[in-house]
């Protein structure tokens, strides 16, 4: 009676251990209809078709959540929809599964850009240009051009004030 508490103790501890290993899987094992339906939400998006890209985007992660290419393909129909927000979500989900992705970085710090926190952008700019070193990198290039241009929602015109009678 007294070996009780210990002996479940290990157990559990035992089942822990063995199964933080089971959620860990590279991205060559994602699974291919996962893989597929990201190829088609992707495809749409292309095509301008942002519900189609959507639906096909969440197709592929119930199939696989573990997909980190269509949380960031998800995150690029929410930055096309102006919905930056929601693109920095889907990019934070994307990095936990993979916290150095150059891509989901540089897609995570256009979205932020465009929200106005160009510094949080510097500093995704600066992790992905240590992840890429000395060779040229397309997200690099990509977020770097973007934070000189600046916040599109701050060039934009406020709206009108009503008139008053």
């Amino acid at each position: 009676m007294r070996l009780l508490p210990i002996v479940v103790a290990l157990g559990v501890m035992g089942a822990t251990i063995a199964s933080s290993g089971e959620t860990q899987v590279p991205d060559a094992q994602i699974n291919a209809q996962s893989l597929q339906w990201q190829k088609a939400g992707e495809a749409a998006l292309a095509a301008g078709q942002y519900q189609a890209a959507d639906d096909a985007l969440e197709t592929a992660l119930i199939i696989d959540p573990r997909n980190r290419g269509a949380f960031v393909s998800l995150a690029r129909v929410a930055q096309k929809q102006k919905l930056y927000g929601q693109a920095i979500r889907f990019t934070n989900k994307a990095l936990a599964l993979e916290p150095n992705d150059p891509v989901a970085l540089g897609v995570q710090g256009e979205a932020m850009v465009e929200l106005g926190a160009v510094g949080r952008a510097q500093q995704n700019l600066a992790k992905i240009k240590s992840l890429c070193g000395a060779k040229p990198c397309a997200p690099a290039t990509s977020l770097s051009a973007l934070i000189q241009r600046g916040p599109a929602m701050a060039k934009a015109e406020p709206p009108a004030a009503p008139k008053k009678n």
